[in-house]
């Protein structure tokens, strides 16, 4: 991570025992082609020297323990203030090793690449913030490495987002976790929390069969994520029940729009072709978008799409995406929510399914066909 060498205010105590002043020739050094080495970082042993007491009761009063509060408040403060001098901040290593945390969380996303994704990351990083957790993020695991992650104690907790059935395994009992846009059924042992996927597709279906749509395209997820057999089950229902044709064809949402506009042309070029497309992200929705030129169609006039997800490239593709709203960033508020009661020892109440919704913007029209 970028920074800039040193501890702020290191150098303004350079008669501290044990600190370095910042090299005088910095300056030359990096316009020579070489960057100084960083002033070395003051330590709990420069602090004792400098305040005149044992590295011990420097250890106690940054300790935050019972045992900190019995030194005085006098040595307390001349502690304090030999820190502030040194630019001296107590790692947290230590008291989370007393603890038995790291102070870090996993949150494990089958692609981190995914737009969506970044949505559910911005509310976990949000809420766990409120918590005093850092989030590492991991992308392409399988069960071995969740696993692998779960005992070893470099996390204190998972998020396990949208999982693929080949993803999760057996995680250790006593390993705090909560499931997020997954199969309740998982493991009911441990919080689930879902977004109401099914009720946004019937929702994205009604919408083009009330414009006069009867035979709609489906470009859907070749992945076996609960999530999108959740969209498919719906999206079949719903047809079903209003008595539409239906053209499908399966994209994989990894490969990104390079794959949905090959797929979309598949689907474009057949001389039946729908006249509407709900695709099972905005991604995929934009590669529509891209066949759809590619053939001379004009969006919606000659042809309406929806998508799913909500992402921002949704506002800004011309013309503007008509999608589903998943609430990512209220998912992760929620799973952070969750996961910090189970690290608190407290049980958590189930979670409703959270609401979805059907964004109108300009990508779908009236239809003039039958």
């Amino acid at each position: 991570m970028p920074g800039v060498p040193g501890v702020p205010g290191a150098a303004a105590a350079p008669s501290a025992p044990g600190a370095s002043a910042a090299p005088a020739a910095a300056t030359d050094e990096v316009a020579s082609g070489t960057w100084p080495a960083p002033v070395r970082r003051p330590t709990g042993r420069d602090v004792a020297r400098l305040a005149g007491v044992s590295q011990a009761t420097v250890s106690l009063v940054f300790s935050g323990s019972e045992a900190g509060r019995r030194v005085s408040d006098a040595t307390r403060e001349r502690v304090r203030e030999a820190a502030r001098s040194l630019g001296y901040r107590p790692q947290a290593a230590g008291r989370q090793l007393r603890l038995g945390r790291s102070g870090m969380i996993l949150l494990a996303v089958p692609n981190i690449l995914g737009p969506f994704f970044g949505r559910v990351l911005e509310g976990v990083h949000a809420e766990a913030g409120r918590h005093g957790l850092a989030v590492v993020v991991s992308s392409g695991w399988g069960s071995a490495t969740l696993a692998d992650a779960a005992t070893t104690s470099r996390f204190d907790g998972l998020l396990i987002c949208s999982p693929d059935d080949s993803q999760l395994g057996e995680l250790p009992a006593d390993t705090p976790a909560v499931f997020l846009d997954a199969d309740p059924g998982t493991d009911r042992a441990r919080p689930t929390i879902e977004l109401d996927v099914a009720g946004g597709m019937r929702a994205a279906v009604e919408h083009l069969a009330g414009l006069g749509h009867r035979r709609l395209g489906r470009l859907r997820s070749t992945h076996s994520a609960y999530t999108f057999r959740v969209r498919q089950a719906a999206f079949e229902e719903a047809a079903r029940a209003l008595g539409l044709d239906v053209v499908e064809l399966g994209v994989s949402l990894n490969e990104g729009q390079p794959a949905a506009r090959s797929v979309a042309r598949r689907l474009l070029e057949r001389p039946d072709r729908p006249h509407a497309v709900i695709c099972d992200d905005d991604v995929v929705a934009s590669g529509v978008y891209q066949a759809a030129a590619e053939l001379g169609l004009r969006v919606p006039g000659d042809l309406s799409v929806v998508g799913i997800d909500n992402v921002p490239v949704a506002a800004l593709l011309a013309p503007p995406l008509t999608t589903v709203d998943l609430p990512g960033e209220e998912l992760g508020r929620a799973g952070v929510s969750a996961l910090a009661d189970l690290l608190r020892g407290e049980s958590v109440a189930p979670v409703p399914p959270l609401a979805t919704s059907l964004v109108l913007r300009s990508s779908t029209a009236a239809s003039d066909r039958s």
